[in-house]
This record gives C-alpha cells, sequence and structure tokens, in this order.
C-alpha cells in the first residue's frame, strides 16, 4: 500500500485569491442577488466571447432553463448524444419532453452528422423533433459542429450546447472559422458547470450563454420563480406604478412559473476569481495532457491515448484512456483497485444513458455500438492543474503494473 498523497481524477485549484474574493463577500453587504454575481456574468462573457450569460446553481439548472425557454413539452422530441451525464438528457424530462438517442464515435466518445441523421430516423411517429442537446466530452468539441447545426435547423431544431466539460476550449474548422464553447456561433444557447472537477469551479454552479438579447432576459426572469421588476413586463402596470409614472419600489410580477435557480454571490466570487485564471488552466491541463501522451505510449496498443483531434484547442477536462479490458482478461473493477492500491483515482464517464434502468424502461432495448463500445473501454486518469510530474509519472507506473 503507497503512503503517498491519494490522486483523484479530478479535484478543484484553490488559491489565496479565491479566498480573499469570498471573504470580501463575506465582510460586505451582499450574499445573494448582488454585484458579485453580475461581475461573474461579465467575467464569464468576456472569457467565452458570447454577449449575454446568465449565472445559476449548477449545470443541471441551466439545462433545465434551456428548455424551459425554449418551451419543450410532451410531444416533442429532444436528441441527446448517449455518452453524457444525467442531466443533459433529465433536462428534456423535467419539462415533459421525450428523448432520442444518437449514438457517439467509439474512439473519441463525441457526436457526429451520421449519428444525428440515425437518430432522426427513429423519432416515433407522432414526436416532433424539436431541439438537439450536443455535448462536447472531456473538453473537446464536437468536429461536425457546423454540419449538426446545419442538421438540426434543416429539420426545425434548435441546438442547446452542454459544454459542461468544455469551457477554454476551442475549434478550428476546416474552413478557417474558429469557435469557442459558449459563443453561440453554432447553437442557440451553450450550458456551463462549475462543479469542483470541472477546470473552473464555484463550488455549485453553472451558467449559460447566448447571443439573444430576448433569450437572455427570460432566462433571467425564469431563474428566479419567474419574477420580473421590468415595468414593459407587467400584465397589470396601473399597479406597479406610482402617480409620478415610476415604479412602486416593492411591486413586481410574476407572468409564468420559473425557478430558484439564482447563484449566490459567495459562489460567483469564487467563479470570477477562478476565471481569472482560465487561461492559466487550460494550459497546464494541455501540458498534463501532453505529458500523459508520452508517459503512455509505451502501453500502446493495450493502453491508447485520446485520439487525435485536428483543428481542437482542448482545455482537457478530462484525460481519457481506452483500454479493451475484454481482451487483456483484465476487469474493469479490477484494474481501478489495482491503481487505487497504488494512490491513484480513475473513473469512468460514462455508463450510456440508454442503458440506465429509467431510460431502458421507458424507451426499450436500443443498441448503440459506438456509446457501448466507448463505455466498455474508457476510464478517467487523474488530470487536474495541481497535479505534477512526479505524479503524472506514479499514474504511468500504477498503469503499468495493473496491465501487469
Amino acid at each position: 500500500m503507497t503512503t503517498l498523497p491519494f490522486l483523484p481524477y479530478g479535484r478543484q485549484e484553490i488559491d489565496e485569491a479565491d479566498i480573499a474574493a469570498v471573504t470580501e463577500v463575506l465582510r460586505g453587504d451582499w450574499l445573494t442577488c448582488g454585484p458579485a454575481v453580475t461581475r461573474f456574468e461579465e467575467a464569464l462573457t468576456a472569457r467565452v466571447d458570447a454577449p449575454h450569460a446568465i449565472a445559476c446553481s449548477s449545470g443541471t439548472a441551466a439545462l433545465h432553463l434551456a428548455a424551459l425557454e425554449l418551451e419543450l413539452g410532451p410531444g416533442d422530441a429532444v436528441v441527446v448524444p448517449s455518452v453524457t451525464f444525467l442531466a443533459t438528457a433529465n433536462a428534456a424530462r423535467f419539462v415533459g419532453a421525450e428523448v432520442i438517442f444518437a449514438d457517439v464515435d467509439p474512439a473519441t466518445g463525441l457526436m457526429g452528422a451520421s449519428h444525428l441523421e440515425e437518430a432522426l430516423a427513429r423519432v416515433p411517429a407522432g414526436l416532433r423533433p424539436k431541439a438537439l442537446f450536443l455535448v462536447h466530452l472531456a473538453g473537446r468539441i464536437c468536429p461536425e459542429l457546423p454540419q449538426l447545426r446545419a442538421m438540426a435547423t434543416a429539420h426545425g431544431m434548435v441546438v442547446v450546447e452542454d459544454a459542461c466539460h468544455a469551457l477554454g476550449s476551442a475549434m478550428i474548422f476546416p474552413t478557417g472559422e474558429k469557435t469557442r464553447a459558449g459563443d453561440c456561433q453554432y447553437s442557440e444557447m451553450t450550458v456551463f458547470s462549475f462543479h469542483p472537477v470541472k477546470t473552473v469551479a464555484m463550488g455549485e454552479g453553472g451558467a449559460l450563454t447566448t447571443r439573444s438579447s430576448d433569450r437572455h432576459r427570460r432566462l433571467t426572469r425564469l431563474r428566479a420563480h419567474g419574477m420580473t421588476r421590468d415595468p414593459a413586463d407587467w400584465f397589470f402596470p396601473d399597479q406597479g406604478l406610482a402617480p409620478d409614472g415610476q415604479p412602486n419600489p416593492w411591486y413586481y410580477e410574476m407572468p409564468e412559473l420559473g425557478f430558484n435557480y439564482r447563484a449566490s454571490d459567495i459562489h460567483c466570487a469564487l467563479g470570477a476569481s477562478q476565471l481569472a485564471k482560465l487561461e492559466a488552466f487550460a494550459r497546464k491541463r494541455v501540458e498534463l495532457a501532453q505529458n500523459y501522451d508520452r508517459l503512455l505510449a509505451p502501453f500502446f496498443p493495450s493502453v491508447q491515448t485520446p485520439e487525435p483531434h485536428p483543428g481542437c484547442e482542448a482545455a482537457w477536462h478530462l484525460y481519457v484512456i481506452r483500454v479493451d479490458f475484454a481482451v487483456l482478461g483484465i476487469p474493469r473493477a479490477g484494474f481501478m483497485a489495482r491503481l487505487r492500491e497504488r494512490g491513484v483515482g480513475s473513473q469512468v464517464h460514462y455508463l450510456p444513458l440508454h442503458l440506465q434502468p429509467y431510460y431502458h424502461q421507458r424507451y426499450g432495448d436500443l443498441c448503440l455500438p459506438g456509446a457501448e463500445t466507448w463505455y466498455a473501454r474508457c476510464l478517467s486518469l487523474p488530470l487536474y492543474p495541481g497535479l505534477s510530474a512526479a505524479d503524472q509519472e506514479r499514474v504511468a507506473e500504477a498503469v503499468g503494473s495493473a496491465l501487469a
């Protein structure tokens, strides 16, 4: 058994500046609904090149808000890649829409245009394909994003990007066009998560970005119970306006049902401080991924490192190796246990959603070979800015020992 520190697959990187930012809020007048929220949203828009950002309580809340804003509901179908976290599909179910699972590339876990085409062919009669919730996995942006957007538009669908893994990532397409995760060039909205294992941490938190001022206005309202203090939105302006025509300071209306999905000033102060280090975090993650490529190369083909992704400037959220455990005759659980014995954590991202009991019972047997192959072989190794070169050597040695 190792006496060295345990290396988890992911963790936050907090410094004194982050602590000072949170302390400043705790010593101030606003713990929530205050100026730190606005500062965080402004910092996020600057980082992702989008005009509008809406901070909220989690990435899941952000996905739910996107589904609400699109007015998805019963009779609507949302296409979701099967390899993603539960929340991407659950958000569609929260509003009563049905999910059509799409397959992915078995080597990258990413969805392509052919997968969308095949998924659309399986939409049952009576359902309207209304949205595509595509996923940028592990930090890599879908290479066929323009084609996916064009195909979705041709079918009357709106695109929402789940970029919870991809803050700081960018993609240069063969045409020379460049997109940054969150700029919404190929979508109506992009969703982010700021969970502690993500590139930027808020503790718990999420956000949406959009280029639409109308969507921004409504999303802001939906995250706060559906309330509005804007006279332009009022149904009874005579009740809300004082004799001099100014809004009564206590008055608000709820024109529609919303949720309490607000992010606090405490969380947003930490998020803004972390965003100031995004470029440094991204550079470090790239360096770590490149070092892993070198350290794990001797184990090829038993261990396959992430496929080359031309044009993608990935701010790696996860470093996922692929191991054909069946061919090697090593159960994955046993492989992970061997790593843990040497102080190395690992994780599986993800069990395909069409195999989850809830969705299997709702939609029946579904064979998505790409997703199932990805799942059978994927394993995420430790990756976070605080990881040292010596730590990575420990990880590589543990992988070699586990293979032996």
